[in-house]
């Protein structure tokens, strides 16, 4: 139960519409009710920060950035029977209402109560105010890219003490959305074959997705020689690179299309020509997420004559609570080398350079440490 009044400050990655990207001191009122205080040790730095960046999503507010994490429970608000102080925790971006039909139905990913995606707490409020004592908003609910977090308790999933902090910071966003695009999503079973455009954090996910699964053959394209290195280790059967090769012509001339095409990049002149890699009854799978208002064309002959269909992926259709540990577990007990998906880790200060790490494909992703 929440008993202490702290007000330190710290220090966290902001972006303002003004003042760009930036650091600013700020500081968390204590937790309340339903709420929970973390200590955060390890935030990964994910295309959905840059999205904000480079203005695909607009942001009318100063936003704390990161929604990618995990670190220690340090308090808890009234009413919280979840975890405890001392417990190690992951973030899970998309806070569920656990009330709504979808929440019910046991489709927290499509909640239509979570405030997350307002970058507001459940209640429209924000926990976090800045040295001058003016209002700054949590990314995606959580503002993960500081020290200490103050978040609703449907935001925290609890997992071993074992698992590393960078690990469990990236089964908080892209490993849950990657693998489970493959697992929930689709449901692609042993045998199918299967392409996956984009071998950044979450494309090698789903990659990592498919073998475990026995997907066969798995074919990974992307720009980056080093990433699709690493999607090979990863358990690509075959590479592809997309600046000589044409990716729907190759699948249909040696595999006769393929079962099922996954586009983790989020854009939408990749996305429209997905379904020109599959075969007949093949399912194109939108894990990546495109800017705002995006738009594509398709030829919707071919989508309803050969039976193809066109699957909308939103956090790789997980339940937080759920996949967090599934995946934590699978990890641990070495089913999943989930450890070569960190690039790099650098300290906080140097958040900028981690977007460069993820603009110039360096690394399949950075973690940043308070």
């Amino acid at each position: 139960m929440s008993a202490h009044l702290s007000t330190a400050t710290a220090p966290a990655l902001l972006y303002d519409p003004v003042a760009g990207l930036h650091t600013r001191e700020i500081s968390h009122r204590p937790a309340g009710p339903g709420e929970v205080e973390i200590d955060i040790r390890a935030a990964g730095v994910c295309h959905s920060d840059l999205h904000i960046l480079t203005g695909d999503w607009p942001s009318d507010r100063p936003l704390v950035m990161g929604h990618e994490a995990a670190g220690v429970v340090t308090d808890t608000g009234d009413g919280v029977g979840a975890v405890k102080a001392g417990d190690h925790v992951v973030l899970s971006w998309f806070a569920p209402c656990r009330r709504c039909r979808k929440c019910l139905a046991g489709m927290a990913w499509l909640c239509t109560g979570t405030q997350a995606v307002a970058n507001t707490l459940p209640d429209g409020t924000t926990p976090i105010t800045d040295a001058r004592g003016e209002e700054v908003w949590p990314f995606l609910g959580l503002g993960a890219f500081t020290s200490r977090v103050v978040v609703p308790e449907s935001a925290v999933v609890k997992v071993p003490d074992e698992l590393p902090f960078g690990i469990g910071a990236l089964l908080g966003c892209s490993i849950s959305t990657g693998i489970g695009a493959v697992l929930n999503t689709a449901g692609v079973r042993a045998g199918e074959s299967a392409v996956v455009v984009g071998a950044g954090g979450v494309g090698l996910s789903v990659v990592m997705g498919l073998r475990l699964v026995g997907a066969d053959p798995i074919i990974a394209v992307d720009l980056s020689p080093e990433r699709l290195a690493a999607a090979e280790r990863f358990g690509a059967t075959h590479t592809l690179d997309a600046a000589s090769t044409d990716v729907a012509a190759w699948c249909q001339d040696e595999l006769g299309g393929v079962d099922y095409a996954f586009e983790a990049i989020g854009s939408p002149k990749v996305i429209e020509t997905l379904p020109g890699m599959l075969t007949s009854g093949g399912a194109a799978v939108l894990v990546g997420m495109a800017a705002d208002g995006a738009t594509g064309a398709f030829n919707l002959f071919d989508l309803a004559d050969q039976g193809k269909r066109i699957l909308g992926c939103n956090y790789g259709s997980s339940v937080g609570a759920i996949d967090i540990p599934k995946l934590a577990r699978l990890y641990l007990a070495g089913r999943l080398p989930l450890d070569e998906l960190i690039g790099k880790v650098r300290p906080l200060h140097e958040a900028a350079a981690a977007f460069e790490d993820l603009k110039s494909a360096v690394g399949a992703r950075t973690i940043l440490e308070p």
